[in-house]
């Protein structure tokens, strides 16, 4: 994608840097993710750091920090990935439990769905989320995506699809 920095009315996405290291400790501890994405056992800044590296040095994982715009505090990240075991990319969003319900989720994911629309880089996304995730799975609806199909990928993940948008 092309641009680093986009802008709703009340957010900024920018690219993902070491310096969000603080925040990312933070946010992939929380209970939500813990919950609805897996424990990637960070517990220090110095592992925090690594794994933003990891991120920043795969050509197949964007993520963008998501901050508020009247106090610049990061507030959740939006993440397109192009896994090895799904046909299309895989967008996805989290955010710092203060954070949620807001309506921040929405505007986030959809900026960066009109950006790619805009770019026309691709004519199909998908978001993957566990069966429970019931705030997910109605977020996701919210955004124009639909059911596709159930997978087992070391626990079973729904697919949901948006086309030709």
């Amino acid at each position: 994608m092309k641009d680093n920095v986009f802008e709703t009315e009340r957010l900024l996405l920018r690219h993902i840097t070491t310096a969000d290291n603080r925040f990312v400790l933070e946010l992939v501890n929380t209970q939500g993710w813990l919950s609805f994405i897996g424990d990637r056992n960070i517990h220090s800044l110095a592992e925090a750091t690594s794994y933003i590296e990891k991120i920043m040095n795969n050509a197949a994982i964007i993520y963008w920090t998501v901050l508020e715009k009247t106090s610049i505090q990061p507030i959740g990240i939006i993440s397109f990935i192009k896994r090895t075991y799904l046909d299309y990319p895989d967008i996805g969003f989290a955010f710092l439990p203060n954070f949620i319900g807001k309506g921040y989720a929405y505007e986030a994911t959809s900026k960066v769905i009109l950006q790619i629309q805009e770019e026309n880089t691709f004519e199909t996304l998908l978001a993957t989320t566990i069966p429970y995730n019931y705030a997910s799975i109605k977020l996701l609806q919210k955004l124009g995506f639909d059911f596709d199909k159930e997978i087992l990928q070391e626990e079973i993940l729904h697919i949901y699809k948006k086309s030709n948008f």
